[in-house]
């Protein structure tokens, strides 16, 4: 046992002083296994259904931790409401943040009619603060570092956003209000696809700030602690532990404001979808 223990530790420091690009990047991208020591891994099942990848990875089983958590967690929150009106604990917490999302984000950016999109702000908040938050700890994941899941987040806002507007004012009249007043007519065509190439614009750049964001910090806190094997010498461990360890607590700040960013971004273009200037 020790033997294979040093074998793979062996392994790893070469591994990571050969390519340290490789050994970042590894640790960054989804995986058909989970981490739940530093040389043990559990590997999930690999399947395909009628020519499609079904397999379940790193970032899916994460994913639906999240979910569960999420359901759990406001599960027993209401069931603590019931027995007592007034937040205690855990629930106090809770009460903080849907507040803060329902008063200093949804209210100021929508206006009028705002009550409609607070529970998908809410969902939102909390899914992406949960994850991030999640992908702080060892051995787990950070799912908003996949693209595929920032930019399914970014497909729900727009079709909030869209569906929100269209509601509000009318198909025609949604469409219609896409081109500013006063533009010469001839211009108007141009303003038109202008315009409506914005509104893919914005959802894509909610996908790609939130798993830009999540992705570099993680890769430079493990860009950092390579540098213990790529230079071969313990005497760039202060410098190497102690900015790693500076980049992690600033990561904790980024966790919360990236949550705070996109649910701010995506209630302020359902308000502008809304509340159209005719």
């Amino acid at each position: 046992m020790s033997e294979n223990l040093t074998e793979a530790v062996t392994d790893s420091v070469q591994h990571a002083s050969s390519g340290g690009s490789d050994w970042i990047m590894h640790h960054i991208m989804d995986g058909n296994y989970l981490d739940f020591m530093p040389f043990f891994k559990v590997y999930l099942p690999q399947f395909e259904l009628f020519g499609l990848n079904l397999s379940i990875t790193r970032h899916v089983f994460f994913l639906w931790f999240v979910s569960i958590l999420l359901f759990l967690i406001f599960y027993f929150a209401s069931k603590g409401y019931k027995k007592s009106p007034v937040p205690k604990g855990f629930n106090n917490l809770l009460e903080i943040l849907i507040l803060f999302v329902r008063d200093e984000i949804a209210k100021p950016t929508i206006g009028k009619g705002y009550e409609k999109f607070v529970p998908y702000l809410l969902t939102a908040f909390f899914f992406i603060l949960v994850s991030n938050f999640l992908g702080l700890i060892p051995f787990s994941a950070t799912i908003t570092s996949n693209i595929s899941i920032t930019a399914v987040l970014a497909i729900f806002s727009f079709g909030v956003i869209q569906l929100g507007g269209i509601k509000k004012n009318g198909f025609f009249g949604y469409f219609k209000g896409l081109i500013p007043h006063g533009v010469p007519v001839p211009l108007i065509p141009i303003m038109f696809i202008v315009e409506f190439i914005g509104l893919f614009t914005k959802p894509f750049a909610l996908a790609v700030r939130l798993f830009a964001n999540m992705t570099a910090g993680h890769i430079v806190i493990y860009a950092l602690i390579s540098l213990l094997f790529v230079m071969q010498t313990y005497l760039v461990a202060p410098l190497s532990i102690g900015m790693a360890l500076f980049i992690y607590f600033l990561e904790i700040l980024v966790a919360l404001l990236q949550a705070y960013i996109f649910t701010m971004l995506s209630s302020l273009f359902i308000g502008m979808a809304v509340h159209l200037d005719h």
